[in-house]
Parts: C-alpha cells; structure tokens; sequence
C-alpha cells in the first residue's frame, strides 16, 4: 500500500524496512484479528510473483498470519495450468474463497463473468474495515444458511 495515496500502518523498523518495503492499509492488523476471531479463514491471492516466504513474513511482521498463500507462480501452477485459454489472475473460487476483497475494478468484473464474489475496496476510506467486516458477516451468514 503506498503511503502517498492510503492511510498505512508505519512502516516496519530498520533493517526490516529495507527488505520489506510495503506497508499495509491503517487498520488491517486489528480487522485480520477480528476475523480471525470470528472464525473466518484468511488467504492472501495475489498476481504478484512475490515468493511464499515473503509475502507471509511481511504479513507477519504486522502481526497478520494466513491460513493459504496464492501467489502468482502457484496460480499459474494450479488455475492456469495447460489450458489454451488465457483465464484471469485471479479465480478465487477454484480454491474455495467465498469472498474475494480487491482494490482492483477488473477483477470485479472478472467475478462477475466467472461468478465469483468479490468485494471491492474504495481509494482511500477510513470506515473501509467496517464496511468489510460487514460484507464478511453477511457472507458468512449466506454460507450458514445454506449448509
């Protein structure tokens, strides 16, 4: 997340900032926390090549701990395979995702041409954490009606 256009978490300390550039959104920490506690598995699905061990080490670094990484070396492995036809980066559903969250407007429409479900996060959006605990609430509470 870029400090320039989002509210961020501070960046991590020295040396680590050095390895790990990237900060995430203000307030992800304690919602990644609350889902947790609410039962809900959490993945990372990424395009980015970035390698397991780092995206789940950085994540750490902020206290943020998934259950599954999807990087763009395992979609490929395991989505794209031998097919001829180019599919999306990313299909949250051949892993079992109920909700997909992205800040990316195609991948919105991607779901909605693969019937995936996706909710998508605004430019910057202070109230954005609540908005999505309660998107989750809802998904969760759709999926326990049907099972």
């Amino acid at each position: 997340m870029d400090p320039e256009t989002h509210k961020t978490e501070p960046s991590l300390p020295f040396p680590l900032n050095l390895i790990f550039r990237e900060r995430v959104r203000l307030g992800t920490p304690e919602l990644m926390r609350q889902l947790r506690q609410e039962g809900i598995e959490l993945w990372v699905y990424t395009s980015s090549f970035r390698k397991e061990w780092y995206i789940r080490t950085l994540f750490r670094l902020y206290h943020i701990r998934f259950d599954e990484v999807v990087n763009g070396f395992r979609h490929l492995k395991e989505v794209q395979g031998n097919r001829e036809k180019i599919l999306p980066s990313k299909m949250p559903h051949h892993y079992g995702i109920h909700l997909h969250v992205d800040d990316e407007k195609r991948v919105v429409q991607y779901g909605k041409i693969y019937g995936f479900n996706v909710y998508r996060l605004e430019e910057q959006d202070d109230a954005w954490a609540e908005k999505l605990l309660e998107k989750v609430r809802n998904v969760k509470k759709g999926y326990q009606r049907r099972g």
